[in-house]
């Protein structure tokens, strides 16, 4: 494999220019100055960027990382000049050279809207050009706080500590926010660099939350305490709500339904009966809403339906907050989650994709959301759906709305999450 990588000679380029070389990858260095990168790395060819359409041809990828930073004091102009020009004009050139894959890295930041800083709107409208040329393939990839031999940006201040405390305080880090080791960036380009046939791909790539026993244990300590809390609290409401439902509509007060889990596995959900007793046991967005009862109508708009999933929680079945459970016979939809990696986390009351007024109606789409909290979770995150809900969130959604996190960005007439 040949890679060609342009700002080699920052905090990531280096250590991915090491493990790069260690995975026997050549590499072809691109910079303004090649001498200073024939300096700092000198088993690898350097060039300049006005090279690239000669000396890059038989690459099979370029990645670009240069940039600057979220931390610059530059003028805005210099950060659409880096950030946005220098990117398209690199890309074209890679495809000039024949290069099939053009893998671009930015920033969870920029997935944030909310988020008008010169580094996020730049990197935005980078992606944004990138999706009009056509020629070659391009692949985005969204890191979160980088880890790697050191720290640079805001967690430079780790450093300072000792090497205990460093791994005490990264690991709290990693509760609330998304990181990313170096050598799962390393993997995560490798993998784009193989990939063919995906003419335009947005990827978060992040470590996740389901290799931490911390936050599994902390996230399964609050399913519990939030169910028991319930259960002290609103027996009596619960009570209420089941025999006004019964004096409703006929039939049962409540609705069991099997559901698909984690690892794929069925279980049975509980829920407050809101809808007819003949209505097809199908998925949600299937349903007429002549079917949903008079008080079906306010437990779901209240979300007090959600209720009796307390004993879910009690019996390990779900969590507070993930994926909304399917039924088994979605199959697109448990697949593409399967594909995704979706299906190792528990399923959830309420959810990212939920919040966001994603439903099961499109299943690929809904799939890559659950794919993105997969990636992005931490406790914060969780607070923050938890509160959302609460808020109402997930009926009508308005997308300009969403205060945090993820929007769809058009992609030549289309919508790609």
């Amino acid at each position: 494999m040949r890679i060609a990588i342009t700002g080699a000679s920052g905090f990531l380029g280096r250590q991915l220019v090491e493990r790069l070389q260690k995975r026997n990858v050549e590499l072809l260095l691109v910079g303004r100055d090649p001498a200073s990168l024939r300096v700092l790395f000198p088993d690898c060819q350097a060039i300049s960027y006005d090279e690239i359409a000669i000396h890059a041809k038989g690459c099979d990828a370029l990645l670009h990382l240069a940039v600057v930073n979220n931390d610059s004091s530059e003028k805005p102009e210099v950060f659409h000049q880096v950030n946005c020009m220098l990117t398209t004009r690199t890309c074209m050139q890679a495809r000039e050279a024949g290069i099939k894959r053009f893998i671009f890295t930015s920033s969870v930041r920029a997935l944030n809207f909310k988020d008008q800083s010169p580094y996020a709107e730049s990197k935005r409208f980078a992606v944004e050009e990138l999706a009009k040329i056509d020629g070659i393939d391009v692949e985005v990839l969204y890191l979160p706080a980088v880890v790697g031999d050191q720290f640079a940006g805001r967690l430079a201040n780790l450093q300072r500590l000792p090497a205990t405390l460093q791994k005490a305080a990264l690991l709290f880090l990693q509760l609330l926010k998304p990181v990313v080791k170096v050598d799962s960036v390393t993997n995560a380009v490798i993998s784009a660099s193989n990939r063919v046939g995906d003419q335009f791909e947005l990827r978060i790539v992040s470590d996740g939350q389901v290799a931490n026993p911390v936050f599994t244990q902390i996230k399964r300590v609050i399913d519990v305490t939030f169910a028991l809390g319930v259960v002290f609290f609103l027996w009596w409401a619960m009570i209420l709500i089941w025999i006004a439902i019964r004096l409703d509509s006929p039939g049962p007060g409540i609705f069991r339904q099997v559901r698909t889990g984690r690892d794929g596995l069925v279980f049975t959900c509980y829920k407050f009966r809101t809808m007819q007793l003949s209505t097809p046991n199908v998925a949600t967005h299937e349903i007429s809403t002549s079917a949903i009862t008079r008080l079906g109508g306010f437990l779901r708009r209240s979300k007090l339906d959600e209720l009796p999933q307390v004993v879910n929680l009690l019996r390990n079945d779900m969590s507070l907050v993930g994926p909304r459970p399917c039924l088994p016979s979605q199959e697109v939809l448990v697949e593409a989650r399967k594909a995704r990696g979706v299906l190792g986390i528990k399923p959830g009351i309420t959810g990212f994709a939920q919040i966001n007024g994603i439903d099961m109606s499109d299943p690929e789409r809904l799939a890559k959301w659950d794919e993105c909290y997969l990636q992005l979770q931490t406790l914060l995150l969780d607070i923050k759906i938890i509160l959302a809900t609460a808020g109402g969130r997930g009926h009508q959604t308005k997308r300009e709305n969403c205060p945090f996190l993820l929007s769809d960005i058009s992609v030549n007439g289309t919508k790609a999450a």
